[in-house]
């Protein structure tokens, strides 16, 4: 695991897509069923697209229906760090990325076994690197 990234707010706005940084840099959330990865079904490794820190496996995605991408469980313990999240009038669980803290969404207790979660994920927050076969 590498060391924790800190960049300053400027060199954020360089570095990612105004709805990139929308979305990892001021916890925002793209419209349901518009992400690139929402029906992504090859197999390989999801990035945070701000570092590019692993944090999903594709074997560990699933289709929810909700409009993004969900997976069961992330990457490892350290590929994201997970915060109480009180916005919009309800209380929630925020996923960040475990290196450089960019929302990448949230998660929720109604998914398949084997942990019962719901990683519901941005596909502005990720980018894919596909398995070599």
């Amino acid at each position: 695991m590498a060391d924790k990234m800190d960049l300053t707010e400027a060199e954020w706005r360089e570095r990612l897509t105004p709805e990139q940084y929308h979305i990892l840099r001021e916890g925002g959330t793209e419209r349901a069923f518009t992400g690139e990865y929402e029906k992504n079904k090859a197999q390989g490794e999801y990035l945070c697209a701000a570092c590019g820190q692993p944090v999903f496996e594709s074997d560990d995605k699933y289709d929810s229906g909700s409009g993004w991408p969900s997976f069961v469980q992330p990457a490892s313990d350290q590929s994201i760090d997970e915060h109480s999240d009180r916005s919009h009038g309800m209380l929630r669980t925020e996923v960040r990325c475990g290196k450089c803290a960019s929302h990448l969404g949230h998660v929720f207790p109604d998914g398949p076994a084997p942990t019962g979660l719901r990683y519901c994920i941005n596909s502005a927050s990720l980018d894919f690197e596909p398995r070599e076969d």
